[in-house]
């Protein structure tokens, strides 16, 4: 059986020549009535992205109203749960929960399936809004804090305080991250700053020195 030659003319270093040319004899993609934007459309998952969203809301609205609830109305009960544990413990548990969150929520951006890494987020968020609700998180926070829980307001103060540290740190991080995406380089060597899992240790490294300055900074006992 003789085959046709698959050639074509190309410029390779200055000079033109004959180069041989990929065939394919048969249709790679099927033959389909559906337009590019009916592709895309199927592809962009609506009802996925509606049920993140009301996941999302109802993760913020729902735990932040059952933990202000039980604060109100249940104050000497939460305060005798948490009476042995120091300020810095509950410090440390709002850290965690904001901390939680945006890992969650990172790796769902960066790692494929997202899905396990955005039930990640949505708990983690449920979580530390649960727990901004059981301290009264707000601007003035110290002073609802000490109308509903008296002189026993420094564990709801040392919880906000843990949640306000790891929300500074995300914002600290972005900016610099950001900064470093716009000075370096591409082919700067300090490229590497900007991979991924550099990213990673730069974001737990500023999250770190930002709860040793609640823990250690004389925060706890100031507010």
């Amino acid at each position: 059986m003789n085959r046709e030659p698959n050639e074509a003319i190309e410029v390779v270093g200055g000079k033109v020549e004959t180069v041989e040319v990929s065939k394919h004899p048969e249709a790679s993609i099927p033959v389909s009535d559906l337009s590019l934007a009916d592709i895309e459309r199927r592809r962009s998952h609506p009802m996925r992205w509606v049920a993140i969203i009301v996941g999302v809301l109802a993760a913020i609205i729902a735990p932040y109203w059952f933990g202000r609830t039980l604060a109100v109305n249940n104050t000497d009960a939460i305060i005798s749960m948490f009476n042995g544990v120091a300020p810095q413990g509950i410090a440390l548990i709002g850290w965690v929960a904001v901390v939680i969150t945006y890992v969650g929520l990172a790796m769902a951006v960066v790692v494929s399936p997202s899905w396990p890494w955005l039930i990640v987020f949505v708990l983690g968020l449920a979580f530390e809004q649960f727990i901004a609700g059981l301290s009264m998180l707000n601007l003035n926070f110290w002073y609802s804090t000490y109308v509903v829980y008296g002189d026993q307001s420094a564990l709801a103060n040392a919880a906000n305080l843990g949640i306000l540290s790891a929300a500074i740190g995300i914002a600290v991080y972005a900016v610099i991250f950001v900064g470093l995406l716009v000075v370096i380089k591409k082919s700067s060597p300090l490229n590497v700053l900007t991979k991924s899992w550099a990213s990673f240790i730069l974001y737990f490294v500023i999250e770190t020195l930002a709860l040793f300055v609640v823990l250690f900074g004389g925060l706890l006992t100031a507010v």
